[in-house]
Formats: C-alpha cells, structure tokens, sequence
C-alpha cells in the first residue's frame, strides 16, 4: 500500500512539474510600432502575434512589457528580461544576444509629397536632399556611412511622426520608412488631406529588411528557448498560420506598393 502510495505521489509530482515547465510564461521586453507592436491592438501587433503563436507552437506562453525601445534594448542584454522582439539586424546591435530567424520581412520604401517630382535608383541619387531620420533606426551600413561623412544629409528627429510632420512642411524632403508604419501613422495621426500628400517610390529602400527576436547571451536558458522559438516559427509556416497573420494594412495615403528584389 505503502509503494502504491509512493508511486501516486511520485506521479502526481512529475506531473505537476511537468506543467510548471510547459506553462513557463516569458517576459519579452517591446515599445511601440504600430502596426508591429501595439499596447493599444487587441493582437498587441503583427510581429508580436507572430511571435506568440510560434511559441505556442514550442507549448510556452509569453507575456510583453512595453518599454523606450533603447531601455527594452538594454535591459534584455543585461538579463533582466527573456527576450525583445522585434528587431532589424545590426552588427553592432546584435553584440551579446542569440538572434532568431526572420520574424517578418518589412517594406522600406522612400516617402515624398506630392507636389514634387521623385526618383532614384541608386543612394548617390538622394546626396543634396534633406533625409527625415530616427537616429536609432537600422537602415543599412551604406546609408550611414554615407550620412557619416557627409555625402547623405540625415536630418534626424525623434520620431516618425515628427519626420512626417517635417515632410508635409516641407522641412525635410524624403523620409524613409517602412510602408505598413507609414500607412498606419498616416490614417492615425493626420488628416486625410494631409495623407493624400505623400507618395512612396516603389523602389524598396532596404532590399531584405528581416526582423527578429533576440535573447541574452547571459542567460542560461536563452539557447533552448531560442531553439524552441525557431522551431515554432517554422511550424507557423508550414501550417499557414503565418500567412493569415502577415497582412497588408488598409492605407490612408496613395502608397506605391513596394517592388520585392529591389
């Protein structure tokens, strides 16, 4: 009776703890970028949601705190969260963290108004433009360097809603941004007369612009976690559950749709 009872309770036990582990919650450190991460959409975001679900897949549930995105940045390198998502590749950036596989491809596009005549092909076309941009913002190694000695005019702001303010004053006179972001700032922060004066040139600005969950190095479980979110993600495809959550968003502005390949 003795070692049934035993045995009952060894059980129940490793059930127990079977649980704790399958429920483990991550804390996963994000700040603000409609319509990619959002405190305010039911799905808190497109690439947020993705990210969910591709857990879900590896049986882990993931909770998001919403920070400056520097500050989600920082902290998730030191350790202090699980994770931070999402993420465009940067050498330096990337310094100290496990990076995932490509969460979603954004659509960088160059914006412009309406009133002026806009084309280009190469980025030693846009020298002798003013360049609305974020300073923490990735763009490409070429684009910066090219600001950093002079040949690209980088007109730096806040944020993105500053840099459209700037457009639509004529104060800067291209901005480049992904095509979804533009078009959900534009139906949320401006007027619609305002948005029917930007345009975006086809021509993608950043060819393959991939995004991504990153997790600290420092902490010992970021490797199979990683593997875990990898694994996931990858079952999100083949199922097509991916393709259901990536969508384009309705456009407030005339926004050319980006030609893929560049």
């Amino acid at each position: 009776m003795r070692r049934r009872l035993c045995l009952f309770w060894g059980l129940l036990l490793a059930s127990a703890l079977g649980a704790a582990v399958q429920a483990e919650t991550l804390r996963i450190a994000t700040g603000e970028l409609p319509p990619y991460a959002s405190a305010a959409r039911p799905d808190q975001g497109i690439s947020l949601h993705i990210v969910r679900q591709a857990f879900a897949k590896a049986g882990v549930q993931v909770e998001y705190v919403f920070l400056p995105w520097t500050r989600a940045l920082v902290e998730t390198r030191d350790g202090k969260w699980d994770a931070t998502a999402a993420w465009g590749r940067n050498a330096e950036r990337d310094k100290g963290f496990l990076v995932s596989d490509n969460v979603l491809t954004e659509q960088w596009q160059i914006l412009y108004r309406s009133d002026r005549n806009f084309t280009w092909s190469s980025l030693q076309d846009l020298a002798g433009l003013r360049i609305g941009v974020v300073a923490d913002y990735t763009y490409t190694p070429a684009f910066w360097r090219m600001a950093k000695d002079g040949t690209l005019r980088a007109d730096v702001a806040p944020d993105d809603v500053s840099n459209l303010n700037k457009l639509l004053a004529g104060r800067v006179d291209v901005v480049p941004l992904d095509r979804n972001v533009a078009c959900d700032l534009l139906g949320a922060k401006f007027t619609g007369e305002q948005a029917r004066r930007v345009r975006a040139h086809p021509k993608l600005f950043v060819p393959d612009f991939t995004t991504h969950l990153m997790m600290s190095e420092k902490l010992p479980a970021s490797a199979k976690r990683m593997e875990a979110f990898n694994r996931g993600l990858k079952a999100l495809r083949q199922s097509g559950e991916y393709g259901k959550i990536l969508q384009q968003q309705p456009c407030a502005a005339d926004l050319a749709q980006a030609q893929q390949g560049g």
